[in-house]
């Protein structure tokens, strides 16, 4: 699997922005997906998960309610919606693609990472 994520940009605080990745050479339907940040100096960490089938997704607990993950399985197309955005969203932003078709946390579980998409949010 190729993945290519999109959608990163400069962003004042309380605006919004919508992350894309794009899985190709083969499909992703049975995978669960994640969406992982990193900050400068910090470690990688999952911000949030979906499963196969699509529903009742995890967030880590500083994105509740503010993003969105999607994914659509027909597109082999993943999605984050970002809203109300504040400045320690700063980070590179990774889509990966599980060995499992269920939602998993851990970062070993990812066997498939996109590029990274930087996101800036300036106060």
């Amino acid at each position: 699997v190729q993945l290519q994520a999109s959608g990163g940009g400069l962003v004042q605080a309380g605006g919004s922005l919508r992350l894309s990745c794009a899985a190709s050479k083969r499909t992703i339907s049975n995978n669960g997906l994640g969406w992982f940040r990193q900050a400068p100096g910090k470690e990688r960490e999952l911000v949030a998960a979906i499963g196969w089938r699509g529903g009742s997704p995890y967030y880590a607990d500083s994105v509740k309610g503010r993003f969105t993950i999607s994914r659509d399985n027909a597109k082999n197309t993943l999605s984050l919606q970002m809203n109300s955005l504040e400045p320690e969203d700063t980070a590179v932003y990774y889509c990966a693609v599980s060995r499992f078709s269920t939602i998993t946390s851990r970062r070993e579980d990812y066997a498939y990472w996109g590029q990274g998409t930087q996101v800036t949010v300036s106060s």
